[in-house]
C-alpha cells in the first residue's frame, strides 16, 4: 500500500452515509475504499448493505432507513444494486420481487438524478464537436414508469374520467375503438415537477453551467406544457436575478430541437428532461461520450441532500467470473467519481477544505492513470492511446494509488 509519507489522515465532522451493493461492484466498493480512501482519509459513514440479501431479509426497511438516515445527514454515497426479477427471486431465493432501490430512495428525497460523463482525452466522443461533459437532468417521477395501462379487447368507448371530490364528474373520449388496441394513462404532479424545477436551477448555480430545459409542449398542451409553465413561473419569481449574477442562461425549446441543438453544440451545459426522455437520452450521452461505466450520477432533493452513485448496474457477467476465481478487468471510473462525489460535498458543507482537495486530486489521478495508457479491458476498446496497458479490476485501483500518492 502506497501511503503519504508523513501527513495524517483527513478528519471527518458529520459521517457519510453509505449504501453498499451487489454483485462485482461490492466487491469494487470494499477495494476503492481499502485502497483509496482510507489510507488518506479517517472515513466516517453510517453504514447500510442495499445488498439483495439484506434487503429480503429487511423487507426492504433497510432501503427505507438509509433514504431517511440521507435527509438526516445530507450527503450518501451509493453502490449499484440489483432490482430483482423473476429469474433473481429465484436464483436468490426472495421473498418477493422487491422494488428499485433507486426508485424508493428518490421517492423518499424527491429527487432529480443528474448524470454526466467523465472525460478522458485519448477516448474521443461519437460527436466529435462534442468537447466538454453534457449534464442531464432527470426527472424522477411518473409518465411511464407510474402508468396505467390497459389492452383493449375490441370495439368500445374508452374515456379519460375526472371525479372530484366535491363537484361535477369529467369525462373525455379518448378514443372510440372499432377493433382491438391499446390505451395508457400517466400522471404527475404539481409538487413534484416544481421539486424537479428547484433541483435543476439550484444545480446549475452550483454549477455554474447553462440549463436547458425541452418538452413537446405544442403537441401535449396539457401536461408537457404544465411544465413548461412551471418552470417558467419559477425561474422568473426566484432565479432570473441570481442566473444573471452567475452569468449562465437558462433556456427553453422543444425536445426535437434540443435534440438537434445538442448534437450541434460542443456540450458543457445541463440538460432537463421529463422521466422518460431523461432515461433514453442519459444513456445516448453516455454511449456517445464513451462507455455507460464512464457515468456518473448524483441525486439532489430540493431540500439541499445529495446521493451520489455510479450510473451503471451491478456488472453480473464479471461477477460470475470472479466467484470462479478467474480474472476480471472492470472499469471503477464511476464508482471512484461516486466517492468524491460525496466526499468533496462532505467537505462543502463542512468546510473541511482538505477533504475537498482530496477528492479533487483522486479524481485527477483516476483521469490521469487512463490519459498515461493504463486502462481497464472496457476503455483498452475505445480508447486511441497508442501504448495502452490492460491491466485488471484491483491493479487498475492500485495504479490510480501511485498517481494519488505522488
Amino acid at each position: 500500500m502506497v501511503k503519504l509519507e508523513g501527513v495524517n489522515k483527513i478528519q471527518m465532522k458529520v459521517p457519510l452515509v453509505e449504501m453498499d451493493g451487489d454483485e462485482m461492484t461490492r466487491i469494487i466498493w470494499n477495494s476503492i475504499k481499502e485502497i483509496l480512501i482510507k489510507p488518506y482519509v479517517d472515513l466516517k459513514t453510517e453504514y447500510y448493505d442495499l445488498g439483495l440479501l439484506k434487503r429480503d431479509e429487511t423487507d426492504d426497511q433497510i432501503t427505507i432507513d438509509s433514504a431517511l438516515a440521507t435527509k438526516k445527514y445530507g450527503v450518501a454515497v451509493k453502490c449499484a444494486t440489483i432490482t430483482p426479477n423473476a429469474q433473481r427471486v429465484k436464483e436468490y431465493n426472495l421473498k418477493q420481487m422487491w422494488k428499485s432501490p433507486n426508485g424508493t430512495i428518490r421517492a423518499i428525497l424527491d429527487g432529480t438524478v443528474f448524470r454526466t460523463p467523465i472525460i478522458v482525452e485519448s477516448i474521443k466522443p461519437l460527436v466529435r464537436n462534442w468537447k466538454k461533459p453534457i449534464c442531464i437532468a432527470r426527472h424522477a417521477y411518473g409518465d411511464v414508469y407510474k402508468d396505467v395501462e390497459y389492452r383493449v379487447p375490441g370495439p368500445g368507448k374508452t374515456e379519460l374520467v375526472y371525479t372530484p371530490e366535491k363537484g361535477e364528474v369529467s369525462r373525455q373520449t379518448i378514443y372510440d375503438f372499432d377493433g382491438p388496441g391499446v390505451i395508457l394513462g400517466m400522471h404527475n404532479l404539481d409538487k413534484s415537477i416544481k421539486s424537479f424545477a428547484r433541483a435543476c436551477f439550484n444545480f446549475a448555480l452550483d454549477q455554474k453551467k447553462e440549463l436547458w430545459f425541452a418538452t413537446k409542449d405544442t403537441i401535449s398542451k396539457k401536461y408537457d406544457h404544465t411544465f413548461k409553465d412551471i418552470f417558467e413561473e419559477i425561474f422568473e419569481k426566484e432565479y432570473q436575478d441570481r442566473f444573471a449574477r452567475a452569468g449562465i442562461e437558462y433556456f427553453y425549446t422543444l425536445i426535437d430541437d434540443a435534440v438537434a441543438r445538442v448534437i450541434r453544440s460542443e456540450g458543457g451545459m445541463i440538460w432537463a428532461c421529463k422521466n422518460y426522455d431523461g432515461d433514453v437520452m442519459s444513456d445516448m450521452v453516455a454511449t456517445a461520450f464513451g462507455s455507460l461505466a464512464m457515468m456518473t450520477s448524483v441525486l439532489v432533493s430540493p431540500d439541499g441532500c445529495y446521493e451520489y452513485e455510479a450510473a451503471h448496474g451491478t456488472v453480473t457477467r464479471h461477477y460470475y467470473k470472479h466467484l470462479k476465481g478467474e480474472e476480471t478487468s472492470t472499469n471503477s471510473m464511476a464508482t471512484i467519481f461516486a466517492w468524491t462525489g460525496a466526499l468533496r460535498k462532505r467537505g462543502e458543507l463542512d468546510q473541511i477544505n482538505e477533504l475537498v482537495r482530496f477528492a479533487d486530486r483522486l479524481e485527477e489521478a483516476s483521469i490521469r492513470t487512463i490519459t498515461e495508457g493504463v486502462m481497464t479491458k472496457d476503455l483498452a476498446q475505445l480508447s486511441d492511446h497508442e501504448n495502452k496497458k490492460i491491466v485488471n479490476t484491483e491493479d487498475f485501483l492500485r495504479e490510480v494509488n501511485q498517481r494519488l500518492a505522488k
